[in-house]
């Protein structure tokens, strides 16, 4: 991994997303290195210029899309916690992307009910990214398979539970055979889901994309 990350990731750092790092280094949950370059990369890759964030915390992720889209691009970004946000807001900000953000402070459930409503934004977004409330990753996928467009991708962050979802002899913790169940549920219900084919990358707590395909 050391050598993936000096020969790949680190040479290629943009001075935003060092500065970033730097900045939130202490917050545990923040998106690995290399998640956040094969996020940047797959926007690039797929054209993307309309895609939403579920779960910002301290911007790490949300940085690394912001930088992918074009200069008409958007994000619009979902956090229960705005404090978490104002901290990265000057490295966005200096990093000359803050115009592409659409930042929105509350529950997404009722947000996105409200988006669903409304027939224009069924199929209208390119990319989704979830890394949010883990006990409602399922009734995200519900409705955002609504709004995401056909050949467009969803995509779930720590869908391995830090390997919690093998069976284990050993005991677990309660929070963690909790959240465990949750995404193994998630993980169960993607795969048998006709409207999407998916893929898992093992970086990180892995990803699983999900591309529309109906």
């Amino acid at each position: 991994m050391r050598y993936i990350f000096e020969t790949s990731v680190y040479p290629r750092k943009l001075e935003s997303m060092k500065e970033l790092r730097k900045l939130t280094a202490k917050n545990i949950m923040t998106t690995s290195v290399d998640e956040g370059r094969i996020l940047n990369m797959m926007l690039k890759l797929i054209n993307a210029k309309n895609i939403m964030e579920i779960g910002v915390y301290t911007g790490y992720s949300l940085l690394a899309t912001a930088l992918a889209l074009p200069n008409d691009g958007k994000i619009l970004a979902m956090d229960i916690n705005l404090e978490n946000y104002e901290l990265c807001l000057p490295v966005i900000q200096k990093a000359g992307v803050v115009h592409k953000i659409d930042f929105s402070e509350g529950l997404t459930l009722p947000f996105l009910y409200q988006m669903i409503q409304e027939v224009k934004y069924h199929g209208s977004v390119d990319f989704i990214f979830v890394d949010a409330e883990k006990d409602n990753y399922l009734n995200y996928h519900k409705r955002l398979i609504e709004l995401v467009k056909v050949g467009g991708v969803s995509g779930y962050g720590n869908t391995l539970w830090n390997g919690y979802v093998v069976p284990l002899d050993a005991p677990l913790k309660k929070y963690v055979r909790y959240y465990r169940d949750i995404v193994l549920e998630l993980n169960k219900a993607l795969v048998v889901d006709p409207r999407i084919e998916i893929c898992r990358f093992l970086i990180h707590d892995e990803i699983t994309l999900c591309r529309c395909i109906s």
